[in-house]
């Protein structure tokens, strides 16, 4: 893990401790706030307290920055002003958050060629590299099965998959504990039982070579895979089959909606079901999982003929 090296190392290492303990630290905020005690380091190497000078130019929008790109890069350091605030370490205030902009990003449809190409082309993963050590290629070829598999049946989130512990997967009845995730709400996934039956095989064949490990898909080092590992290893089997342009984030779209299409053929309480959709899926707020509802195309009249649940309305992002 890197260092940090300004004269705000201290106090950042026990921020840090103190997120991580609370189950609200992540990698891209520890990666932001490293390059926040870089830049102090090599800008202000004689000063001894934090002045609102560098949260100011720091956390300033950089031209051609999306507001929404600003708010997730300044988020660890505006979390840790805060933290020094409550503690009364300083005086400076913490950087303006940005409206957000709606996102224009159009998520991925899936056909069903499409996914039965790309779960293809992950279990066509051979069992030997010349490029990799054996136990690397192993455990790589091991696991992309399972966790994308993961991450298409249980909607969760890419963070959420590569930092699953052992100790929160229970095999026995099926269930998975979301602890490490974006935000500090614990949540539960029931697991489906082919899956269910996957993650069992893959537990054995894993702790062949990882009999201590930690995480439930362990990366050499018995530490947790990277978010660029997944993203890269997305994109290696989705081109393998396919041209279509879609990421890793698009199976938890993909999740939403298909469950939210399966609605119009069961017995209707909309509300009911969209509550225990948000649970399922660790959103804090419901409104966040009405989001989905308008991206499926024509459930708001298919609800308004057969249900009399009040429609939802249309929502921002």
């Amino acid at each position: 893990m890197r260092e940090f090296t300004s004269f705000l190392a201290p106090l950042m290492r026990d921020f840090v401790a103190y997120r991580t303990v609370s189950n609200r630290w992540n990698d891209h905020d520890n990666s932001n706030l490293w390059l926040f005690d870089e830049y102090c380091h090599e800008l202000f190497p004689t000063v001894t307290e934090l002045t609102q000078e560098m949260i100011d130019n720091w956390c300033s929008k950089h031209k051609n920055e999306q507001n929404n790109t600003c708010n997730r890069r300044n988020h660890a350091i505006r979390c840790f002003v805060r933290y020094l605030r409550e503690r009364g370490k300083t005086d400076v205030n913490e950087p303006i958050y940005l409206k957000k902009q709606k996102c224009k990003n159009i998520p991925h449809a899936f056909t069903k060629t499409e996914l039965q190409n790309f779960f293809r082309a992950c279990d066509e993963i051979p069992k030997y590299s010349r490029y990799h050590s054996a136990i690397e290629w192993e455990v790589r070829r091991l696991t992309i099965p399972i966790i994308f598999r993961l991450l298409y049946s249980g909607g969760i989130r890419g963070c959420e998959a590569r930092r699953l512990r052992v100790k929160d997967v229970d095999l026995k009845n099926g269930v998975i504990s979301i602890c490490l995730s974006k935000g500090i709400n614990q949540h539960y996934i029931a697991l489906h039982d082919s899956m269910w039956s996957l993650m069992k095989k893959y537990d054995a064949e894993i702790d062949k070579i990882y009999s201590d490990r930690m995480y439930f898909f362990p990366s050499p080092g018995n530490s947790f895979f990277s978010k660029e590992w997944l993203l890269y290893n997305f994109r290696a089997m989705w081109r393998k089959y396919n041209t279509s342009r879609a990421v890793v984030y698009d199976l938890r779209h993909n999740y939403a909606t298909e469950n939210i299409n399966n609605w119009t053929c069961e017995g209707f309480g909309f509300h009911d079901k969209l509550v225990n959709l948000s649970k399922s899926m660790g959103h804090s707020k419901i409104e966040d999982t009405r989001y989905y509802y308008n991206l499926v195309p024509g459930l708001a009249d298919v609800i308004e003929r057969i249900s009399d649940d009040a429609i939802i309305p249309e929502v921002t992002y």
